[in-house]
């Protein structure tokens, strides 16, 4: 049985569309954000000398990366209600549940950076008479980060693929607003294939800015 292939309605329904689109991105700059920022403060506890500190880099990495997002997301917006009394909205339920499950992810890949660096960039720092924040914010991460460039660029297009589990809580994302329109269209193949070109063009301009950056770094550096 064949298939008349038609895409013209999606032209028609553009402006659902696009705020389908504009979901997605909103979601995914915020748990990149997130992420980035609670990889940087984890990564710094597990390196810790301090004991106590270090075991909660740990926990915090082994929980949350070992549950998948999906559970994280249903446990935010359906037990976690239960348990405080109040209803999160359907993004801050997502964008809390992602950028927990990314910041893990990041952890590992910004701890793997700054340990990359040489004890000798450490001494230099603190023989220019930085702090340790200050070795850490002019010496070790600009460093580190141009050594992770790689890991990190994947683990961000990971969090942006991982937002379409966002639909299942229906936020409006690109993927819950094209099972709306395929319901309402009776036009699955179509939509479907839609987002799916999204997410390969979307993906592969990330994946092509990250080589670039990637190879001016090497040439500054």
């Amino acid at each position: 049985m064949g298939h008349e292939w038609d895409f013209a309605f999606l032209l028609e329904q553009r402006q659902f569309i696009l705020r389908g689109l504009m979901g997605t991105l909103y979601l995914s700059l915020t748990c990149i954000g997130a992420g980035v920022a609670l990889g940087l403060v984890f990564a710094t506890a597990r390196l810790s000398s301090f004991a106590p500190l270090r075991l909660i880099g740990t926990c915090y990495v082994e929980f949350f990366r070992n549950i998948p997002a999906l559970v994280q997301i249903f446990w935010c917006y359906f037990a976690l209600p239960i348990l405080t009394g109040m209803q999160p909205s359907v993004f801050i339920a997502a964008a809390t549940a992602i950028s927990l499950y990314a910041g893990a992810y990041l952890t590992e890949i910004l701890r793997s950076g700054i340990q990359s660096i040489e004890m000798g960039q450490w001494e230099a720092a603190r023989a220019m008479g930085f702090g340790y924040f200050g070795q850490m914010r002019y010496v070790v991460l600009p460093q580190a980060l141009r050594n992770v460039v790689p890991p990190l660029t994947n683990q961000i297009m990971e969090i942006v693929k991982t937002t379409t589990v966002a639909s299942t809580i229906a936020y409006g994302e690109i993927l819950y607003s094209a099972k709306l329109l395929s319901d309402q269209e009776f036009r699955p193949i179509e939509t479907y294939t839609a987002v799916g070109v999204f997410f390969i063009v979307a993906l592969t301009l990330l994946s092509f800015a990250s080589n670039l950056l990637e190879r001016r770094l090497r040439c500054y550096g």
